[in-house]
């Protein structure tokens, strides 16, 4: 047994900096307990320092049950980049807050639970990251305690508690099938096992992972959590999961499970739903994070391509990669916009902003169009990259899909970025938040460095994978 604690830097960290935020915070007094937000960036860029240090060279440790591999260190890299947008983006709300320790713990355990998710080998690590990351984001989701907080917690658990049971049962289903729970023993078990046995398990298992990137169809959460919760956590809950769960399944599905077993097509279906349906929801939503909330199921969508031809193309993994990164910075820019406003919570409130706040303005533009996959932003590399792969692994039919929908994704992008160039009424007042604002400029100004340097940073991402 291999035992590398060097090799899991960027989870400790995280892991240690929520033990010892939560200790300090209990005896912090309220104008002092920043330090612990300080303390959780500072693990995150102790991670990110950790991955960028790391050897490219592709193994397992801890018996086997996690890969440290392209895929991991890529994930982490977007986790962490993304967890250090979001504390700053909850900085101007969370200060002197009562519960502000709370609240930095909290992150930092749903992004350790990410990070496991990204690196699981094995069916139990990959259960316990699962709860890791969801358990602490219910607290979130109603951490403002009021009544459209609690209704967005109690919806979350309760779509989540069901889902993960399901999970658990696809867990112990694929145990009995393939009388292992590491992927590489199930890899030469399963091809024995009854396939009705492996087909259920895997279904309850995918339940699981896409309850926690948002797709359809355990979806129904999305809309109503972001809606509910403050706008940080909107960004987080549709922004951070879908990177631990889209990457876990992409390793599940590609390392686990035999080249008998026909799943593409399952989820090839699956992304097709996603992006349609998300998409028709968004056309006629008023509120900015109901909007953005549909605009995630349909780029889960677009995201589950690469995840359909995981084992059929040698593209999917970058393209998936690159385009999680991509739509992971244009997506918080977005939210941190939405929280650099908060009284602007219909879309007809943003009129003359690019008059009054023209900066904010010109981020929703460069975050909104690339969203729809507009160049030069990372996304459109990305959504480049998936539609070539989809055509690769032989699902024109996808890609096909897929292009329409990015084109009539557009409308409800441009129903929003419309009134931003109108006259705004003279009794119009919008506050403005300077944290979350500075996390825009930022989030806005790497997707378009990103886009511009996708060249150079896809070849990054071609590193093999252990298997």
């Amino acid at each position: 047994m291999k035992e590398d604690l060097l090799a899991l830097v960027p989870e400790l960290a995280l892991l240690a900096a929520a033990v010892a935020g939560l200790l300090a915070g209990s005896w912090l007094p309220r104008r002092r307990q920043w330090i612990v937000a300080a303390l959780a960036a500072s693990a995150c860029v102790t991670g990110v320092g950790a991955t960028a240090g790391a050897s490219g060279r592709a193994r397992t440790v801890f018996s086997g049950t996690f890969a440290v591999d392209t895929a991991t260190h890529a994930g982490r890299l977007i986790v962490l980049l993304s967890l250090l947008l979001v504390c700053g983006m909850s900085a101007a709300r969370m200060r002197r807050d009562r519960r502000e320790a709370e609240y930095y713990v909290l992150l930092l355990l749903t992004g350790a639970g990410a990070l496991a998710m990204i690196g699981a080998a094995d069916l139990l690590m990959l259960f316990a990251g699962y709860l890791l990351a969801s358990v602490p984001a219910y607290a979130l989701a109603g951490f403002a305690k009021d009544d459209a907080g609690t209704e967005a917690a109690l919806k979350y658990y309760l779509m989540g508690a069901l889902l993960g049971t399901v999970m658990l049962a696809g867990v112990a289903a694929l145990y009995g099938a393939g009388h292992a729970t590491l992927y590489a023993g199930l890899r030469t078990g399963l091809p024995a096992a009854p396939h009705a046995l492996v087909a259920a398990g895997l279904v309850a298992v995918l339940a699981g992972l896409l309850f926690k990137a948002g797709g359809v169809p355990a979806h129904f959460w999305v809309p109503d959590v972001a809606d509910g919760a403050t706008a940080p956590i909107a960004a987080y809950v549709t922004t951070l999961p879908k990177i631990g769960a889209l990457i876990a399944a992409h390793r599940f599905l590609y390392q686990a499970l035999p080249s008998g077993v026909d799943w593409p097509l399952l989820v090839a279906v699956l992304a097709a739903a996603s992006m349609t349906l998300g998409n028709l929801a968004a056309f006629f939503q008023t509120s900015v994070k109901r909007l953005l909330a549909y605009s995630a199921i349909s780029q889960v969508g677009y995201l589950l391509m690469a995840v359909a031809v995981a084992t059929r193309s040698d593209l999917a993994r970058p393209a998936l990669l690159f385009y999680l990164a991509a739509y992971a910075l244009t997506n918080l820019g977005a939210f941190a916009v939405v929280a650099a406003l908060p009284r602007a919570r219909a879309i007809d409130d943003y009129r003359g902003l690019a008059r009054r706040r023209p900066g904010l303005a010109a981020v929703l533009v460069v975050c909104l169009l690339g969203l729809v996959g507009t160049p030069p932003t990372g996304v459109f590399l990305g959504k480049l990259g998936v539609f070539s792969a989809a055509m690769d692994g032989g699902y024109a039919w996808l890609a096909v899909l897929a292009v329409v929908n990015t084109v009539a994704s557009l409308f409800y992008y441009l129903r929003w970025l419309t009134p931003l160039f109108r006259p705004a009424p003279l009794s119009s007042r919008i506050g403005w938040r300077s944290w979350p604002a500075g996390v825009a400029y930022v989030a806005g100004t790497l997707s378009l460095a990103l886009g511009v340097a996708g060249g150079a940073v896809l070849p990054f991402l071609q590193g093999r994978d252990f298997r």
